[in-house]
């Protein structure tokens, strides 16, 4: 694990949130708040670790706009955008009131709250032992016991089918779920990467799949049939790796025949197409995020400001 490489990545993510929260302004196109976020990005030294999402009221995540997308920043917007350095990756996300509405408001406080509130509760959880020696005293179901209560104190349900992950090299969701609810489950967190992510709604607190995304990951190395497909599938690997892409990137650098092969890689099993996530009542949600490393000696360190 490249200590490093992991505080270089949430270094340039804490700059980048900065400067995204001067360009996020209601009207503004999605597809122009997303791109110049990515070139933020790039210019500042890492790759985006996947497409920002920049999702609006109910839709809880997994938006990020096509190459041809026209919808206009409004409403509750969730801005949700990671930095890679070499596959070391800093998570981040914060949602915007565009509307001046009072409940919106409201549900950015509570979500940030609880974030706020889980990341004071793991570093108290972590003052005063040294991992190597004697283990991990945070539980996942701790964690999200504090973002649940701090969220339900404001008025709000936490979204209990989405939560918070592990991260490793390449891969940002590795195995170990931090829910935004106590599930009773005692998993301690050793060293390691980890984004802690609330969601607040006033709706029923879970989400279902909608429509599809546009953001892809890689799945399967086997062969497709068209020398096209196998052109991007090389891409894809070299380029991205295990990461989430989408369509956007691809099309940036292959136009449409980009797109066709995108469907053939998908019908050959290559890829994994993820599907917009929708409050199942159809409510608004807003979204906190930072990513903490836990280093060998307990500290807790805070990558994303």
């Amino acid at each position: 694990m490249s200590t490093e490489k992991i505080l270089k990545a949430g270094k340039i993510a804490s700059q980048v949130k900065i400067y995204a929260r001067t360009i996020v302004k209601k009207g503004i196109p999605l597809l122009e708040i997303a791109e110049k976020i990515e070139a933020k990005i790039f210019e500042l030294g890492g790759k985006p670790a996947f497409p920002v999402n920049l999702s609006i009221n109910e839709v809880a995540a997994h938006y990020t706009p096509g190459h041809d997308d026209k919808t206009a920043a409004n409403g509750l917007l969730k801005v949700d955008f990671g930095v890679n350095v070499d596959g070391w990756v800093a998570d981040n996300a914060f949602s915007v009131d565009l509307d001046e509405n009072e409940e919106n408001k409201k549900l950015v406080k509570a979500s940030e709250n609880a974030l706020s509130e889980a990341v004071e509760f793991i570093k108290s959880k972590t003052a005063d032992y040294k991992i190597k020696r004697t283990g991990s005293s945070i539980t996942t179901n701790k964690i999200g016991s504090v973002i649940s209560k701090t969220i339900e104190a404001s008025g709000f349900s936490p979204i209990i089918n989405l939560s918070g992950h592990s991260m490793e090299q390449y891969s940002l969701h590795a195995g170990i779920t931090i829910p935004n609810i106590d599930d009773g489950k005692t998993i301690k967190l050793e060293e390691g990467l980890y984004a802690i992510e609330p969601f607040a709604t006033p709706g029923s607190g879970k989400v279902r799949d909608g429509k599809l995304s546009g953001i892809y990951e890689l799945t399967s190395e086997k062969s497709p049939r068209s020398s096209l497909a196998r052109e991007i599938l090389e891409f894809i690997k070299k380029e991205y790796n295990t990461l989430p892409f989408c369509s956007r990137w691809i099309f940036k650098k292959f136009e449409a025949r980009g797109l066709f092969a995108l469907k053939e890689l998908e019908a050959n099993g290559n890829l994994h197409h993820f599907s917009q996530l929708v409050e199942v009542s159809d409510s608004k949600v807003s979204q906190a995020e930072q990513t903490i490393f836990i280093d060998k000696e307990g500290r807790v360190i805070v990558t994303t400001e």
